[in-house]
């Protein structure tokens, strides 16, 4: 009798036993504090209000809510990799690490691990090449098609020939600015123009010695890979010297609001790369202020909603859900792996009509993922910026990027990466 009273306790407790939860885990590596917060916030703010938007107005992803955990990293490579390292063994669908630094260190991690990582228009180039780097992405463009990208845009501003013309790079003295020197130095030499590279320190804040020299050699162009305060000051400083701002592009990370406001009228027609819209006429936004802002989910301040870099992030964010989507489908259900993550982020499709179906028209530039190709389109835009009406607007169509170069470019990147690393390339 005691027996069969203990078996029917141990089969109640069974019964009441609670169900693991099941949730779809999207780490967010943010940096709201620091010298580099100005374009830490908005995108963070933007990326998590795509998901806030996905939870409350379809209710997750696949009948799954979305988890998100944030981790501050202050754009600091060491915190960086111990935010990773915290959140790898919760069934992290997708890294998104905001900053080449961090990217760097945690390829070989990521890649021992069994977790995608999507560094959208940074990182290392040559993760383009799937085959020698199955877990990483950087679609839909990386730094070398924004090179590619200005220099288009520059022949066709000067009938097709850059012969003669001076072109300084003013950049973040760290793996993230000299990305696409090597880029600039090829290109230099086959079109004809002089090229001068021109480092910035961290945080940025000195930049006098450096504006000096430009006034000095007197440059027909001037490009920026900068970030945080350094972009801010070295648009200032241009102005200053009376550089005409229609002649100098930044990189898509030197294009915020937070960039160009503190000149105020001297950053009147400031240009910058980018790879998706500007602004909030997209019908997106509408759903985010019905099903965001309107119930007090806004993340952060509220107040980064519509600006370039909160855009930013939630196109990352689109393209994170719209990959976990593929990979449910693939899958055949819906709470997928880490592994079954990455089989959906190489088999992503953006089409014009599924950008039209969720809410964002035109907002970039269509393209596929596949094994060989984990970069994207590499397609950008130029916008530009009014002072009077404190807003962008885009100037170009799409501009296309020299992808014969720079696949042959990141091809012999990868070749040296894979003999250092006995890497035996092929797709998983």
């Amino acid at each position: 009798m005691k027996m069969m009273k203990i078996a029917a306790l141990l089969a109640a407790s069974a019964v009441a036993a609670p169900v693991a939860a099941q949730d779809l885990h999207f780490p967010m590596l943010n940096y709201r504090t620091g010298p580099y917060a100005p374009g830490g916030i908005p995108f963070a703010d933007g990326y998590q209000d795509y998901l806030t938007l996905i939870n409350e107005r379809d209710g997750g992803i696949g009948g799954l809510p979305i988890r998100t955990t944030e981790c501050e990293t202050a754009y600091n490579t060491e915190r960086g990799v111990e935010c990773y390292e915290s959140v790898r063994g919760d069934n992290p669908l997708v890294i998104q690490p905001l900053s080449t630094g961090i990217t760097y260190q945690l390829i070989p991690r990521v890649t021992a691990d069994g977790i995608p990582l999507h560094t959208m228009g940074y990182g290392r180039t040559s993760a383009m090449e799937g085959e020698t780097f199955p877990w990483v992405f950087n679609y839909p463009a990386n730094y070398w098609d924004g090179a590619s990208v200005a220099i288009n845009h520059l022949l066709a501003q000067n009938d097709g020939s850059l012969d003669g013309k001076k072109i300084v790079l003013v950049y973040h003295n760290s793996a993230y600015g000299r990305e696409p020197i090597r880029t600039l130095e090829i290109l230099s030499e086959r079109l004809g123009f002089e090229f001068l590279p021109i480092a910035v320190d961290h945080p940025g804040q000195e930049q006098g010695s450096q504006w000096l020299q430009i006034r000095r050699e007197r440059p027909d162009y001037v490009l920026m890979w900068g970030w945080g305060v350094m972009n801010a000051v070295a648009i200032q400083e241009a102005a200053n010297i009376r550089f005409p701002m229609d002649h100098f592009i930044g990189i898509w990370w030197s294009g915020s609001e937070n960039d160009v406001l503190p000149v105020g009228a001297g950053a009147d027609g400031y240009t910058a790369l980018t790879f998706h819209g500007v602004g909030t006429d997209y019908p997106v936004y509408s759903d985010i202020q019905e099903y965001v802002v309107g119930r007090g989910l806004a993340a952060g301040a509220g107040d980064q909603i519509g600006s370039a870099v909160y855009s930013r992030g939630l196109y990352a964010a689109m393209l994170a859900v719209e990959a976990a989507r593929t990979a449910q489908e693939l899958a055949g259900h819906a709470q997928i792996t880490p592994a079954e993550m990455r089989a959906g982020m190489e088999a992503l499709s953006i089409s014009e009509e599924r950008l039209t179906e969720l809410g964002l028209p035109g907002f970039s530039a269509p393209f596929d993922v596949s094994c060989q190709n984990h970069g994207g389109s590499g397609a950008a835009m130029l916008q530009q910026w009014d002072a009077d009406t404190q807003s962008w607007s885009l100037i170009s169509d799409w501009i296309e990027a020299d992808r014969e170069l720079i696949g042959e470019l990141a091809a012999e990147d990868a070749s040296v990466f894979a003999q250092e690393n006995n890497i035996t390339p092929g797709c998983l």
